[in-house]
Order: structure tokens, then sequence, then C-alpha cells
């Protein structure tokens, strides 16, 4: 038996049952692709049945707002792939009639859609012969035939994409590549795989010698930047002050906050009452708060550091530029990162 036929065979038997394998519509296995290229599916799974109902084709993405978008992908993080769906969505309206691109090539082209999520789509929904390499797909290959040239080199990459389209199954493409990912999903993970009960322990060159830990090999550490934002919640009764992220700023773009400091530490509440944009507020008989909520929010290149300072005014006229007014009960209806929904709960502030 070939090294498909087991895989295929164990994934007949042991793979997850989950709605975007129940059909062949590009748009919704495009979906799920996006929204599992960083999130793990027990966690997903929710925000794409809440996401598919909402916008259950392409035409429906593309008509709605961005703000919209972001506001149900709130939640998942890397905001940039939600801009990127709506994007997409809207070049399928405009180039090719609403109707999702069958072609490789013309899948490729869209706005966000690489190498892999083009193999994934084209693949499943058209069984067209594309093999995809995630980071399953590179542990498995690498375990199996004993692969040490790092998967995130160059030479790696090409390495890894030139034997993973050897081994791809013609006849049935679409299985084989889900079979491949959901094989080192499950069975070849990371960290203390169950080598005894795997179907392809024999011809486990990484089993065979003793590199099952060791492999894949990585060449390039993440370097993390950490960052110290310092939040001003600034509330009138029912009401909060808040503002729209910048175009221009690449984390959490065009999303939702409140008065930010940044600085190269946490601020604390006699800091921002002396702080130049405090002062210059000093007409809305602004009040801080001595009391503080901390927090920590990992994302892949930073760490962020977040302190929620709250404060009261009396009176909401004459703002500072690009300070907006929102009733509680309507925070629901914008997209704020993830750190802001964690500190509103923690307040009993309900979505």
């Amino acid at each position: 038996m070939t090294i498909n036929n087991y895989i295929l065979s164990w994934y007949g038997k042991n793979k997850r049952e989950l709605p975007w394998r129940e059909t062949r519509d590009p748009y919704r296995i495009w979906i799920s692709e996006v929204i599992l290229q960083q999130t793990r599916v027990n966690q997903g799974m929710e925000y794409y049945l809440r996401f598919i109902e909402r916008f259950p084709d392409v035409a429906t993405l593309a008509a709605a707002s961005e703000q919209e978008v972001l506001t149900y992908w709130q939640g998942l993080g890397y905001y940039s792939r939600a801009r990127n769906l709506h994007s997409a969505a809207n070049q399928v309206v405009e180039l090719h009639g609403g109707k999702f691109p069958t072609q490789y090539d013309q899948v490729r082209a869209l706005k966000g859609i690489g190498d892999y999520t083009a193999a994934a789509i084209c693949s499943i929904a058209f069984e067209l012969p594309y093999a995809v390499v995630d980071g399953n797909v590179y542990r498995v290959l690498s375990r199996l035939y004993g692969i040490d040239t790092p998967i995130d080199s160059t030479a790696g990459k090409k390495e890894f994409q030139e034997l993973a389209q050897q081994l791809i199954d013609h006849s049935q493409p679409g299985l084989h590549n889900q079979a491949m990912m959901e094989f080192g999903a499950l069975a070849c993970v990371p960290v203390n795989p169950d080598c005894d009960s795997c179907p392809l322990q024999t011809t486990c060159k990484a089993y065979e010698q003793e590199l099952v830990d060791v492999l894949p090999v990585k060449r390039k550490k993440t370097l993390v930047r950490e960052l110290y934002y310092t939040y001003l919640v600034i509330r009138n009764q029912q009401q909060l002050l808040i503002r729209q992220r910048s175009t221009a700023t690449n984390i959490w773009k065009n999303m939702y906050e409140f008065p930010l400091f940044e600085a190269d530490h946490l601020l604390q509440p006699h800091e921002l009452a002396e702080h130049p944009l405090t002062q210059s507020v000093k007409h809305l008989q602004l009040t801080l708060r001595s009391t503080y909520r901390d927090y920590t929010h990992i994302l892949s290149h930073r760490k962020i550091n977040a302190r929620f300072v709250e404060a009261v005014i009396a009176d909401i006229n004459n703002l500072p530029e690009g300070w907006q007014v929102i009733a509680i009960e309507q925070l629901h209806t914008i997209p704020l990162p993830r750190i802001i929904t964690r500190y509103l709960q923690d307040a009993g502030i309900n979505l």
C-alpha cells in the first residue's frame, strides 16, 4: 500500500465532520481556509457559521461595508484577512460577474489569496491537481522523508512544494489534500505524536532515525516587538468616547478603540493627567479614577501590554478631532480589537 493510500484510509476512519467539507462551493471553502489560516478549528467553527449566515455568497460579502465585515470578523484577529476577503469579493463581482473563478491563475490573482489557499480551493471545489503545503503538510513530509531543509527557507519551500506535487493523487486531489492536512493536524502532531499507532511508522525516516522531535527544521526565530498601550476609557452616563484607528496603521486598521497613549511603558493615572492630550480637554471636566485594569495580548510579531484607565466627563461638546461618542448599547455595531472587548466584558458591558 502506498503512502497516499495509507493516509486516505486513515482519513476515512478519523476525519472530523466539518461544514466546509460537506460542500463544493468555492466561496465557502475559501472562507473556511482563510479563517483557519491563523485560527484553530474548534475556535473558528463558530465564526465560520456566523460569517456564512450573514454573508452566504460572494455578492452579499461584496455589497457589505468594510466596517460590517470587520465587525463579523471581530475576535478572530489578523484583520487584514477580513479586509482582503472583502476586496477579493468585489474583484469577483467586478471581474467575473459575481461567479467565483474556476481556474487556478484567476483564483490566485484575487486579493489575499496565495499559493496555499488557491490550491486548497481549486483542488477541493474543482478537483484540480494542485497540492497544498501548510504547516501540517510540512511536518508530515519532513518526518516521512527525513528532510531537514528549513521549511522557512526559499530552498525548503521549493523542495516541499515539489514533493507534495509529486505525491498528489490526480484522481481525487481534493480528498488527498484534506487527508494530508488532517493527518498532520490529528496524528503527526508537533509534540509527542503517537508514533506507535501510526500506520506509516515503518516507512517514516524520522521515526527510524529518532528525529521526530527534531523535524521539521525552522531557520528563523520570530522577533516579537513589545508595545505599551494605555487607553483612556472616558464615560458620560451611558456613552463612551471612541476613535477610529488610522487607515495608515497596520494593526487593527479602521477598527475602533478608546483614546490611546503610546509610550515605552504603561502610564500611571497621574501621568495621564499631566499628558498634553489630557490637558487639552480640560473643558470636558475630565475626572480620572486612580484604579486601572491591565492586560496582555499576544500576536504573531507583537506583545501588547495594555492598561485601561477610566474617567468620567461632564461635557461632550467640542471633542478633539477624531473623537466620537457612542452609546454603550451600540458598541456591538462597530469592529473592536479583542483586547478592547476583553476589557468591556470584564467591566460588565455586554456586547
